[in-house]
């Protein structure tokens, strides 16, 4: 919702572990460097306005019983596992796009192994994500 009031769609998947992916396509592509300080503000925002709920400082002591936002993903160099991939742990969990309403019935990633994930393939939430054309806010400073 709060992307949502800045006029960006977004998209949500699985992680394929315990988290979850915020995904704001962005065409034309913004430079690495706008990228990572809108996202460190964004998170740094919601948790501001959310303290109970959201923390933006990485580490465990930080974030009891609070959603961590890892911004720091939008670094260059920064690695995200692609969507629909198996991740390389005994229960091989996978990246699995899914939609915003369906997050009360999600956690994690692990649920979506390879048979559960194959029957929903032809339902796919993000069938629409190449075809979003926006670009990040402008800043005011």
């Amino acid at each position: 919702a709060r992307l949502g009031e800045l006029g960006l769609e977004s998209f949500v998947r699985t992680s394929g572990g315990k988290g979850l992916h915020v995904v704001v396509p962005l065409a034309p592509a913004a430079p690495w460097g706008n990228v990572r300080d809108f996202s460190a503000a964004f998170a740094e925002t919601m948790s501001a306005r959310s303290p109970d709920a959201y923390v933006a400082r990485a580490g465990e002591k930080n974030r009891p019983g609070r959603i961590f936002i890892d911004w720091m993903r939008n670094g260059r160099g920064a690695t995200s596992v692609a969507s629909y991939s198996l991740r390389a742990r005994a229960e091989a969990g996978i990246a699995m796009p899914v939609a915003w309403a369906q997050l009360g019935r999600v956690s994690g990633g692990a649920m979506f192994a390879l048979p559960r994930a194959l029957k929903r393939l032809p339902a796919d939430p993000w069938r629409n994500i190449a075809k979003v054309r926006q670009a990040l806010p402008r800043s005011s400073k």
